[in-house]
């Protein structure tokens, strides 16, 4: 089943609330939605797909799954939905949202853990609240290994390498025969501490008249 369909322009002022966006940043999503969907109510991964500035991104597939992942609705839902509404688009962007000039210490703090947060669950890929040996192997091959500059075992073997030294200083105490479960949010967290994460993850508002695709600056 697909999620909520959208919103007649009148009501995009309940939505200011629930995601932090201005009214005018609404509407000029909303018109990107409507370019992505082709006008239609909901928009599908294949929508996603066609965008050309993800074309060569290797966490295409991770981005794309992104905006269908129900944990990203600012709820504790788990699975992922088949087609989303603007609603559920609107929320998914609103990770992406930068601080203003009258956004406090603690709103900054809780944004960049909904940041944080985001990518963690682009990592866990079945919702179990780690990001495993596995997991984080996949990801790493795509980034490396599609670059071309790598093969798919030397990409895996960093995996590896990187996974063994978080499990090293996540728990200092682990045996050689031990056994390490994965990353959790909170490990994640910490390793994600005093990076700068608002030029690194933001979207730019883009003008539906000349757009394209999402763009990172």
């Amino acid at each position: 089943m697909g999620a909520t369909q959208t919103r007649p322009e009148p009501q995009y002022q309940d939505l200011v609330e629930d995601t932090g966006f201005s009214l005018e940043q609404i509407k000029n999503l909303h018109k990107r939605f409507e370019q992505l969907s082709g006008n239609a109510d909901t928009i599908s991964r294949e929508n996603l797909e066609r965008i050309p500035a993800l074309a060569n991104n290797p966490i295409k597939t991770q981005i794309i799954e992104a905006f269908f992942d129900k944990r990203n609705q600012h709820g504790n839902e788990l699975g992922s939905y088949e087609a989303i509404g603007f609603k559920e688009f609107l929320m998914v962007m609103s990770h992406f949202r930068p601080p203003t000039l009258r956004t406090t210490e603690e709103e900054k703090e809780a944004m960049r853990e909904e940041k944080v947060r985001f990518l963690f669950n682009m990592h866990d890929t079945d919702g179990d609240g780690k990001i495993t040996l596995q997991e984080y192997r996949r990801v790493v091959e795509e980034l490396l290994s599609k670059s071309g500059t790598i093969g798919q075992e030397a990409a895996r073997a960093i995996a590896d390498a990187a996974m063994l030294e978080v499990a090293s200083t996540n728990v200092p105490n682990m045996g050689p025969d031990d056994f390490y479960e994965g990353i959790t949010f909170e490990h994640f967290q910490q390793i994600l501490k005093g990076l700068e994460m608002e030029s690194r993850m933001h979207i730019r508002f883009l003008d539906a008249s000349a757009a394209h695709g999402f763009c990172r600056k």
